[in-house]
């Protein structure tokens, strides 16, 4: 089993807050981190939404929920029992009364705060968030699995620790699944197949600025459409929109998101890339592990640090841009090579905002010094430089 270090996060959530919700798409392994928690919380209750006697048991949700006040009661795919939510803010209120004031509930959802409404409109004020993300290659990494297999197979751990041919079946399945069961859930008029085919675009281009009408026209669809689909795709929480920094610099900048599919395993699924050395050889292999790099330094330092990028209109960028306190604090410029040279725009763009570190990430073992203070990083080590 992979030890994920968003138990610490859910942890200290339920220490603070009532209720807490752990959000990620299906398979993420929200279910195998909340019974840990359960199995470490004596007294504690798992329910599985989507089982008949679970959800019988929950016929007078009011009655039981009170009679296990003082407990923490786990209620797994919430999101389908919506009408829960009402119930859960008098049973909190209860058991505040009572002197229960934190980490009542342990709720897993699969969708973002924006399709779950009902509980950010029932739980106002007694609700923390959670998001899981995939396994990223350290985490990987700590259990014996090597870069190269957590790059290619991504990080859902049925698709991580399966043999090449049935993880690539497995990533298959999983994307025909949310095409027809869970995306429907919740936009039951969004057509399958457009989706499908956008996700394909999408990952086509994984890391490209949007261009909402260009995908527009190959999809024959609006643009509102176009955006509407890529929020949906985004609440379920497979596609990342990295969104740019704004800074007062007298400079041109670029204003549309960066649009990421967020596993690199469902990733290459998409582009039907069956073999580590096909995906070497295929022109998503630089995007690919440029996607890797920042879903991994994301879910290292968030939540002390918002993600963006930065772009000028001239071209000089920063992959990855890391903000604290309403400034730029971390800027990450991503390489595949072994060798690795920033380039110039790196260091214009790093120097104009100020930032207190500046690290090229790539997939090499040692790290070193460059010059003006930049410091060469391997991906495998990004955990401690950014603790640094």
């Amino acid at each position: 089993m992979i030890e994920r270090r968003q138990e610490a996060n859910l942890l200290r959530a339920l220490g603070r807050s009532p209720a807490v919700v752990l959000l990620g798409p299906r398979q993420i392994g929200k279910t195998t981190l909340a019974r840990q928690v359960a199995e470490r919380t004596p007294g504690s209750i798992y329910l599985d939404l989507e089982r008949q006697a679970d959800i019988r048991r929950l016929d007078d949700a009011d009655a039981f929920l009170r009679s296990n006040l003082g407990r923490l009661v786990v209620l797994d795919e919430v999101h389908r029992t919506p009408q829960l939510f009402e119930v859960l803010r008098g049973v909190i209120d209860e058991g505040r009364r009572q002197g229960h004031r934190n980490g009542q509930f342990l709720l897993l959802g699969s969708a973002s705060p924006h399709l779950i409404g009902a509980a950010s409109e029932s739980l106002a004020g007694r609700l923390a968030y959670v998001d899981l993300a995939p396994i990223d290659p350290i985490e990987a990494g700590r259990s014996g699995v090597p870069l190269n297999q957590a790059w290619f197979r991504g990080g859902f751990p049925d698709s991580l620790l399966s043999g090449d041919a049935d993880s690539f079946a497995w990533r298959e399945d999983f994307v025909r699944t949310y095409l027809e069961r869970e995306a429907p859930m919740f936009a039951p008029r969004v057509p399958a197949s457009a989706l499908r085919r956008l996700w394909q675009m999408l990952a086509h281009q994984s890391g490209g600025i949007l261009n909402a009408s260009t995908l527009a026209s190959g999809l024959d669809i609006s643009s509102p459409t176009v955006t509407r689909y890529i929020d949906l795709l985004e609440d379920l929480g497979l596609i990342r929109s990295l969104r740019p920094w704004h800074a007062n610099l007298g400079k041109r900048l670029v204003k549309r998101p960066r649009v990421f599919v967020r596993d690199t395993g469902i990733l290459h699924a998409l582009l039907g890339i069956r073999s580590f050395d096909e995906l070497l050889g295929h022109p998503v292999v630089g995007p690919s592990f440029e996607t890797l790099a920042i879903e991994t330094a994301i879910a290292i330092a968030t939540p002390d640090y918002e993600p963006h990028f930065f772009r000028t209109a001239n071209g000089a960028e920063i992959d990855l841009l890391l903000s604290r306190g309403g400034k730029p604090r971390i800027a990450i410029e991503i390489k595949r090579s072994t060798a690795p040279v920033p380039s110039p725009g790196l260091y214009r763009s790093a120097a104009s905002l100020g930032v207190d570190r500046v690290l090229v990430v790539y997939p090499g073992e040692e790290t070193y010094p460059l010059k003006n203070g930049v410091i060469a990083t391997p991906l495998l080590s990004l955990e401690d430089a950014l603790a640094s």
